[in-house]
């Protein structure tokens, strides 16, 4: 029985290292959402009041959120305030403790699954909207995609049959942040993420700045 024990501990370590590489987001882990709660706490888009001499602060605190996560950026313009993150693979239910979606439903979809986010955060002053007193908009945006694969990648059922696929795929470049590859599927928002970054983000507002 304990070696029994010894061999699943030893299983478990690299599983558990991988899952602890972002110390920062680990320790302040949320709650798990259960699978018939609905993970709705922030607006999305908010107001969030912030002075116009510090919103370099507001969008460093964006990125530090992307950062927490494991994002890298892709592309990120100051002047426009939109900041789009490289696409990163979905932790599963094993990768517990790695930063990620805190809906146990999505977690259990990355597992069977070969699931990605795609994030993009837009950042809009809101003097000029009727019923606003300054600020800005903040809106986090999460996508979740799907591998679109043929067949089950270890699958070795129809690996001797002649195939009559075309050897050249033809890929026409668009320019648009919302343009998704053809080996991926769009498969809607994840709000438990979106909500857990919009709540990272108002935290990190809100620390005091050390000079």
């Amino acid at each position: 029985m304990k070696r029994l024990l010894r061999i699943a501990l030893v299983a478990w370590a690299p599983i558990l290292a991988l899952g602890c590489q972002n110390l920062n987001t680990a320790f302040d882990a949320p709650p798990v959402i259960p699978l018939t709660q609905q993970p709705i706490q922030y607006r999305n888009p908010d107001l969030i009041p912030w002075p116009k001499d510090q919103y370099r602060r507001l969008y460093e605190a964006a990125l530090e959120v992307l950062f927490d996560y494991g994002f890298e950026i892709a592309e990120a313009n100051l002047y426009s305030g939109d900041i789009e993150a490289v696409p990163r693979t979905s932790p599963g239910i094993g990768l517990l403790l790695k930063p990620g979606s805190p809906d146990m439903y999505d977690r259990l979809l990355s597992t069977l699954q070969s699931y990605r986010h795609r994030v993009t955060i837009k950042l809009q002053p809101a003097d000029r909207a009727p019923a606003d007193h300054g600020g800005y908009i903040v809106e986090f945006i999460v996508r979740k995609e799907l591998e679109d694969v043929a067949r089950p990648i270890r699958s070795s059922v129809g690996g001797a049959v002649f195939r009559s696929e075309n050897t050249v795929e033809r890929q026409t470049e668009v320019i648009d942040a919302t343009f998704l590859e053809p080996s991926w599927i769009f498969r809607g928002r994840d709000c438990g993420l979106e909500q857990e970054m919009i709540r990272r983000f108002k935290h990190a507002l809100a620390r005091p700045v050390c000079n």
